[in-house]
């Protein structure tokens, strides 16, 4: 972005920043420029069974669907069909950014990270670290050392690449699935390298009590990640929704993010994320699909669930809203899928708003396409256009999306 301005004086623009009428994209009175939405925390191979709702909680829903449809990907040729789809939809949805879980399979992962180059999207990639699996041994690396290995071949497979759109990121899946041997050389690896590192944290109450039982000497679920050295300002953590205030002061202190995923919440009944209180830490918070726990590939729909599941935490508990403890509304979680994901994911210096110097990640989107889902009246303000497209829009809506100035996707059906 080299500058933000008014097009009154454009001659004097075109003159000090060397452009011509050739260059210049004029939108229409229904049309308008959004930063391009980042999902911090998405399973790319997941997006396989999305929409599938097994009417399971978390940890029998890995076991009886997710681990089986993950080991698949040891099949390139099965990861490299199911991963173009997955990039390709979460592009169309406007997803600019994404932060994917892959599989523990290291030449699938290094797949995904080829498809999300190929197709233009920002990407940090994650090859998920397993050395423990109750499912048993079809889905888990086969020893500490093997675990490590792959891991270190894919990073350095990555880093030779040298693009500067598609990172890898330290993925252990989280503490029920590593020992604290394998964390703890997965931090040294992260450090090393200063890389993104990315794991789950307290999303559902049976997890959180395994947790405790399995390093009884934790003070809780955060101190097994902070002793393993995985907490930096680096670190993605997702859904956080039984964290105590001892836990979010640790993870504020440490510079840490959560990504907040209320759809797969919601629908693996998981429970209500309170991101107020994550906010009032000082904590960072961005939002994520968290395909296929949530049966949607598009940040709008986590920007309304997480609207809605502010808003019902507040009824339930019966709190004063003339006060100033309200809850969330839409400018806040349209914040948290972009600036707040950027923030989280450590690149705000990059993207998540129209900053000069900024990469160019954005979204055209048309209120008054052919095909849009809802209707804009005369007299409507454009924060009211641009609210009814997050509570209303779709894909249809998005006609345009960039990528570091690069169109990457155009027109709503391309």
């Amino acid at each position: 972005i080299c500058f933000v301005d008014d097009s009154g004086d454009l001659k004097t623009l075109q003159d000090e920043y060397r452009f011509n009428n050739n260059d210049i994209q004029r939108l229409k009175p229904s049309q308008f420029i959004i930063p391009g939405f980042i999902d911090s925390h998405v399973h790319a191979a997941q997006y396989y069974n999305t929409g599938c709702s097994p009417r399971l909680k978390l940890l029998d829903w890995l076991q009886a669907f997710t681990f089986p449809l993950e080991a698949k990907f040891s099949d390139t040729d099965f990861a490299q069909a199911a991963y173009t789809k997955a990039v390709m939809r979460l592009l169309r949805h406007g997803t600019t950014t994404a932060s994917y879980f892959a599989t523990i399979h290291t030449d699938s992962s290094l797949k995904l990270a080829e498809i999300t180059e190929k197709l233009g999207q920002r990407a940090f990639i994650g090859k998920v670290s397993m050395d423990v699996n109750d499912a048993g041994p079809y889905y888990v690396e086969s020893s500490l050392s093997v675990a490590v290995k792959n891991c270190e071949r894919f990073v350095n497979t990555m880093l030779k690449k040298g693009n500067p759109l598609v990172a890898p990121s330290i993925t252990p899946r989280f503490a029920l699935s590593c020992t604290g041997e394998l964390m703890k050389e997965l931090a040294v690896i992260a450090d090393r390298s200063k890389l993104n590192i990315q794991t789950h944290i307290s999303e559902n109450r049976e997890e959180c009590r395994l947790v405790r039982e399995l390093y009884p000497n934790s003070q809780h679920y955060t101190d097994v990640y902070d002793r393993a050295g995985l907490l930096s300002e680096k670190t993605v953590l997702a859904h956080g929704v039984y964290l105590h205030n001892e836990e979010m002061q640790t993870i504020s202190s440490r510079g840490s993010g959560i990504s907040h995923c209320p759809n797969s919440n919601m629908t693996l009944r998981s429970g209500l994320c309170n991101t107020k209180r994550l906010l009032q830490h000082g904590i960072d918070v961005g939002l994520g699909t968290d395909m296929s726990g949530g049966y949607s590939a598009s940040i709008l729909d986590a920007i309304r669930y997480a609207v809605q599941t502010s808003n019902i935490l507040h009824i339930d508990c019966d709190l004063d809203f003339s006060n100033e403890d309200v809850p969330i509304g839409v400018k806040d979680t349209f914040r948290m899928a972009t600036l707040g994901g950027a923030e989280v994911l450590n690149i705000d210096d990059k993207v998540g708003n129209f900053v000069v110097g900024k990469d160019f990640d954005a979204l055209v989107v048309d209120v008054s396409c052919d095909t849009t889902g809802f209707d804009v009246f005369e007299d409507e303000s454009p924060e009211d256009k641009i609210t009814k497209f997050l509570f209303l829009g779709d894909d249809r809506n998005i006609q345009d999306v960039f990528v570091a100035g690069r169109r990457v996707v155009s027109g709503a059906k391309e």
